[in-house]
């Protein structure tokens, strides 16, 4: 059995005068909101030992959060596919995993991680799938199992067993909270 965890960048800053999408920063509520989750992820148990991301700068600040709160390091591979990929890239992504990975973890963008999601978990009476239908918000984890090797992962092969969203954990990190 093999665990995928998907990680979207925490909520990034639009205030910031930066010249290219890649390099916004987090604004105080995703930082926030990283660290909290970091901290349910300890508190789950939650290990990888293996990690891809993208580098953006949102996506580094997120995991710096994360790890403040997991109070691990992760030390993700950056890649640069990563970056704004398709649910198809991100698959090709997943494929390249090293078959002695047995949990990885992807840290990176929507709509691509939700519509990853989306492919990959059969549709259905799954309420943590239309969750995710619903909104992949910022911060938030999706946890995927599927049997068989990384490169055997396909449509509707994966089974959805975690969604967690910050304001699952902290109603003041949802949508009408500042």
């Amino acid at each position: 059995m093999k665990t995928l965890t998907l990680l979207r960048h925490a909520k990034s800053g639009w205030d910031d005068p930066v010249a290219r999408d890649f390099d916004r920063p987090l604004n105080a509520k995703g930082k926030r909101a990283a660290a909290m989750v970091g901290r349910h992820m300890r508190s789950l148990g939650l290990a990888f030992d293996h990690a891809i991301a993208s580098p953006a700068v949102r996506v580094s600040e997120t995991l710096e959060q994360i790890e403040s709160g997991y109070g691990r390091t992760i030390a993700p591979d950056l890649d640069r596919r990563v970056y704004l990929a398709s649910a198809a890239t991100l698959l090709d992504v997943v494929h390249g995993f090293p078959a002695e990975a047995e949990s990885a973890l992807l840290v990176g963008h929507n709509p691509g991680l939700e519509d990853l999601v989306l492919m990959l978990v059969a549709d259905g009476a799954d309420p943590l799938r239309d969750a995710v239908e619903d909104k992949y918000p910022t911060a938030s984890i999706a946890e995927l199992q599927f049997e068989g090797e990384w490169g055997d992962i396909a449509t509707g092969t994966a089974r959805l067993t975690r969604f967690i969203r910050p304001r699952d954990l902290d109603p003041t990190l949802g949508p009408d909270a500042d």
